[in-house]
């Protein structure tokens, strides 16, 4: 059996191969949502996000969420305890199951598509605007039956401990959305070609999305193969596996998709607020920079730590379990406390740098900047609960986080109703409504889990986080003398002087965090820069 320490130094090095993996990908989605912003402007790419909206929450639901969270603790325990061919064939008969249902919903999707953009946005007064989101919706709505297969394989691969390939993987459906939707956007329109591009130009970065889906799955094929994966579907559902898997899947469904529900029912609401179309892209801008930093570390640790947190539950709740999930829990307060700091005192001018070229304009940046320092303020609780969620299902609690979920969305729409029918707030207020959903859960979650494991080494996490404030501190202090100093002139700047000076700015704010948190002991310190140095040594 593995000793806990050695599990734990498993857990940083593989948490810092999928980080590398997942920054690839969540640039390059950066880039993608640059091009459609500076190429379209905030109303089109509002438009877009909102057609995009239903199928990429199914894809966080199911690559990131509810199926990948069932399926791989129900995959893992079948390895262990009847061999890799049982676990094989599961695979088979979920692939068959997933293919089948995905089709039916995206069929569904394409025919209800009218009404379901409609529903979605009652506060959007333009029939054009309509009328494109539903050509929009219809071309991009298969895309769910890709991400479904995509996050079984995804989950298999996590299982036999392959990490870095399935976290690639994102990066190739950018990738794909990118060139593909450029591609596409020039054979279908000639303005596009010209120089002066319209919204047709939109239904070329639809079918992109397509493309990307391919590519994420066809990168991963090669290496489930060679895990030992015989490819083919199995049509026999009345298996016990499969019972399992389903099982657990529809309460974690409700549970890991409360956030999402969440900000789903904020693009309603955000329909409604004095931006309309165009306050979705700002909210949406907003989210895609708090998606980096989560997807690099939070989603990162959880990744890595589901498998381990499986085979751990197979003894029961031992002091290896509670060390192994407060371990990813410290991890992901080391990593995203400073990121969360860093994102809300500079805002405006990551925003800026970020987004404000071609049709995006200094209005845009402000209206993007607020929201996004209320999902800096949400960060740190939404990547701890993508560690913290999936570790009740390993040991058989898998209602505890569903009934969370159910309270937490129905707190974040009776805020959100308050703020934009009663005090007729704009769309900053619904930011700040989903991130307090999100502190309430996390607290709700360790509070439940801290008392099935009979403790969840509290007093080692205060401890981290009081050494972790200290670097905080100065970290902030260091970001907030800037904006006094160096950055006062931004709007004057040059491009290249922008960059320097905000990338200076980063740079020596993350080394002073770094350097005092080392100095304090911190022991993720140690290790993330032990991990950096072996790196850059070889």
């Amino acid at each position: 059996m593995s000793s806990p320490k050695k599990e734990n130094n498993s857990q940083a090095k593989s948490t810092s191969i999928v980080s590398i993996a997942i920054l690839c990908s969540r640039v390059l989605g950066l880039v993608r949502d640059q091009l459609l912003n500076g190429l379209f402007g905030t109303h089109f790419t509002g438009i877009f996000t909102a057609a995009f909206r239903t199928p990429n929450m199914l894809r966080d639901l199911f690559a990131e969420g509810a199926l990948s969270t069932a399926f791989v603790t129900t995959f893992t325990k079948k390895i262990k305890t009847e061999g890799d061919d049982a676990a094989w064939q599961l695979g088979r008969k979920m692939l068959a199951l997933s293919i089948c249902f995905m089709s039916m919903v995206a069929m569904a999707g394409v025919a209800v598509a009218p009404w379901l953009v409609r529903f979605l946005n009652p506060g959007w007064d333009s029939e054009a605007s309509i009328q494109l989101c539903t050509q929009l919706v219809r071309i991009m709505y298969p895309f769910i039956t890709l991400v479904s297969v995509t996050a079984l394989v995804m989950g298999m691969l996590n299982s036999k401990r392959v990490f870095f390939i399935p976290a690639v993987a994102s990066a190739f459906f950018n990738l794909g959305c990118i060139v593909g939707g450029i591609a596409m956007a020039w054979v279908l329109d000639p303005g596009f070609r010209e120089g002066h591009i319209t919204e047709k130009g939109l239904i070329g970065f639809a079918i992109g999305t397509l493309i990307g889906g391919v590519m994420q799955l066809a990168i991963q094929l090669p290496s489930l193969k060679k895990v030992g994966f015989k490819f083919g579907l199995d049509f026999d559902w009345k298996d016990s596996g499969v019972r399992e898997v389903l099982h657990l899947m529809w309460p974690s469904l409700l549970a890991a998709g409360g956030t999402q529900i969440g900000v789903f029912l904020n693009s309603i609401f955000a329909s409604m607020t004095p931006g309309k179309e165009a306050a979705g892209a700002w909210l949406a801008n907003a989210q895609r920079l708090q998606q980096l930093p989560l997807g690099l570390f939070g989603v990162a640790v959880a990744t890595v730590t589901l498998p381990m947190l499986s085979r751990l539950a197979l003894e029961g709740i031992t002091p290896a379990f509670r060390g192994a999930l407060a371990k990813g829990l410290r991890l992901v307060l080391f990593l995203t406390l400073p990121c969360a700091v860093g994102l809300s005192l500079l805002a405006h001018e990551i925003v800026s740098i970020l987004f404000e070229h071609g049709k995006f304009t200094a209005a845009d940046v402000t209206a993007t900047a607020a929201p996004l320092q209320a999902y800096a303020f949400g960060l740190v609780f939404y990547s701890a609960i993508k560690v913290l969620q999936p570790a009740f299902y390993t040991i058989g609690k898998r209602f505890i986080p569903m009934l969370v979920s159910l309270g937490i969305i129905a707190l974040t729409a009776t805020m959100n109703s308050i703020t934009v029918f009663i005090l007729h707030w704009d769309h900053t207020a619904l930011a700040w409504g989903t991130a307090i959903g999100l502190a309430v859960n996390f607290a709700t979650l360790y509070l439940c889990m801290r008392k099935f494991a009979s403790g969840l080494e509290t007093t080692s996490l205060v401890q981290s986080l009081i050494r972790l404030l200290i670097g905080i501190a100065a970290m902030g202090a260091v970001c907030w003398a800037a904006k006094l100093t160096i950055l006062v002139g931004w709007a004057k700047m040059s491009f290249l002087m922008q960059a320097a000076s905000l990338s200076g700015t980063v740079g020596v704010a993350a080394i002073v965090y770094f350097f005092i948190t080392q100095k304090l002991r911190v022991e993720e310190a140690g290790e993330f820069i032990g991990i950096i140095s072996k790196r850059f040594k070889r």
